[in-house]
């Protein structure tokens, strides 16, 4: 057998990803980049082919049969079935933008090709665009966003290109470090608790002549136990305007972006991350969006996101596949005070960076990908009934890129959704500016751009607040309430 005949198994944790894809949630990785100026066509084609196609594994098609999942060498490869040139009806605008993005998100990708897809867009009112789609099989978000970036520059300059395209990945490999900068793992530390098992292998004979080590073992076992009896005990979460029964048809929209300098301020003088101060503000949006529809919420209304934690090591963060776990944060949308929110959220983060449900999601993920499919799916079911949606924040790199010598403007993209799960919330920071957007289930939030307009409105009402409220009352839910009726 040659080598492009040969089969690759697919990792466990890769083969689940690809195994959950259903009619209502399908797999898939949506984004949207938005260049300053045209770039022809032939020009994008020969970027794509010779840094894309760099990873091989873009040639190859997923393929799922009775003894289990592998790769294969797509022998018919033709690169414009992936990159495809259209054109956008009517005015052109976002609304237009929006309704082609949510079609494809909509729309399966062809399963007898390698499961990605570019959409290049040049008669957008706003500027050229490019719509890229991936099935979640490939990677996850945090790989799949630094892979997209090897298609760029720091520079209008593009680097020298190798036509070999191994050789022009090791280059890329070798000359990192605007991607080192971009990433900041998630949690310090998991990493370690992702290996225990590798570890009890790999010691054994160690851990029978070293009590303390034993010990240690034990004592990890226990705890990634006791994330897991926790996590499957939830209760499921509350049926609201944002859970229910799905349709087969998805909604994207996105809001205008944030300056990240004054989100970097305001959680500086709120005393919480940015992460919780982006959380908190994404909740205000969804409790306002619940009020608006006659829903209004009681205080102690909550619901649950499915947030991923990265867990490769930063030198490996351009490798391909799935390398990240759940955890599972609960967001007061029935909270009215916006500075409680932040302070409910802050704490909440913080228990879970003591906790290891990252952790006991990867494994999870892992020994689904190994068991039959026919379990999965009750499987998967029991666990995306304790959640509502899934929040992803993906922090990007903060000087501009170049996309085949064009500026890339601004970028944003939508998670899928797994299970019973109808509602996607992604954040991204790049170049300065902070990024929101949502994917909803059509039956269930028709127009999601009633969430994302109200989340610059609910951002100026903490600024407002951190402005009026005395500094020696750094925690003041009842001056907020009374500073929010005037």
């Amino acid at each position: 057998m040659s080598a492009r005949d040969k089969k690759e198994p697919i990792a466990k944790v890769d083969t689940a990803w690809l195994r959950m894809e259903q009619p209502t949630n399908l797999m898939m990785i949506t984004g949207v980049v938005t260049l300053a100026n045209h770039i022809p066509y032939e020009r994008l084609l020969e970027t794509i082919e010779t840094r894309w196609l760099a990873f091989r594994r873009f040639r190859q098609k997923a393929v799922d049969g009775p003894r289990g999942a592998y790769w294969v060498t797509d022998k018919d490869f033709e690169i414009h079935a992936h990159v495809r040139r259209v054109a956008l009806p009517g005015k052109a605008d976002q609304h237009e933008l929006e309704e082609f993005v949510s079609d494809l998100a909509s729309t399966a990708l062809d399963p007898s090709r390698p499961l990605w897809q570019f959409h290049y867009i040049e008669n957008y009112v706003g500027g050229p665009v490019i719509v890229q789609r991936i099935h979640h099989c490939y990677a996850d978000g945090i790989a799949l966003v630094q892979v997209f970036f090897s298609l760029t520059d720091d520079s209008p300059e593009p680097r020298p290109v190798a036509r070999d395209p191994a050789r022009w990945r090791q280059q890329q490999l070798a000359q990192s470090s605007v991607f080192r900068r971009m990433m900041e793992p998630a949690r310090e530390g998991l990493g370690q608790a992702l290996h225990w098992s590798q570890k009890l292998l790999n010691e054994g004979v160690r851990v029978l002549n070293d009590r303390d080590r034993a010990a240690w073992l034990v004592d990890e076992a226990s705890g990634l136990a006791r994330e897991l009896v926790h996590s499957l005990s939830l209760p499921d979460d509350p049926r609201t305007l944002f859970k229910g029964r799905l349709g087969a048809r998805k909604r994207v929209a996105w809001a205008e972006p944030l300056p990240l300098a004054e989100v970097k301020a305001l959680s500086k003088v709120l005393g919480c991350t940015v992460n919780d101060l982006l959380i908190a503000t994404v909740t205000g949006s969804l409790n306002s969006y619940l009020v608006e529809q006659g829903r209004h919420p009681d205080g102690r209304t909550e619901i649950r996101a499915t947030v991923p934690v990265n867990l490769r090591p930063l030198e490996h963060a351009k490798e391909l596949g799935n390398h990240f776990g759940l955890v599972f944060l609960s967001l007061p949308v029935g909270e009215r005070n916006p500075l409680r929110r932040v302070r409910l959220v802050h704490e909440r983060m913080n228990e879970l960076k003591s906790g290891r449900q990252a952790t006991v999601a990867f494994g999870l993920l892992a020994a689904l990908g190994m068991g039959p499919s026919v379990l999965q799916k009750p499987a998967l079911e029991l666990l995306s009934d304790k959640a509502t949606t899934v929040l992803t924040n993906v922090p990007g790199p903060q000087q501009p890129l170049y996309l085949a010598g064009e500026k890339v403007k601004d970028m944003m993209f939508w998670v899928p959704q797994n299970g019973s799960i109808g509602m996607g919330i992604s954040i991204l920071s790049y170049d300065g500016q902070v990024f929101f957007g949502v994917i909803t289930d059509r039956k269930l939030v028709p127009e999601p751009n009633a969430i994302i307009r109200r989340f610059r409105t609910e951002f100026d009402k903490l600024l407002y607040l951190s402005l009026m409220i005395p500094v020696d009352l750094p925690e003041s839910p009842e001056l907020a309430e009374q500073l929010l009726r005037e």
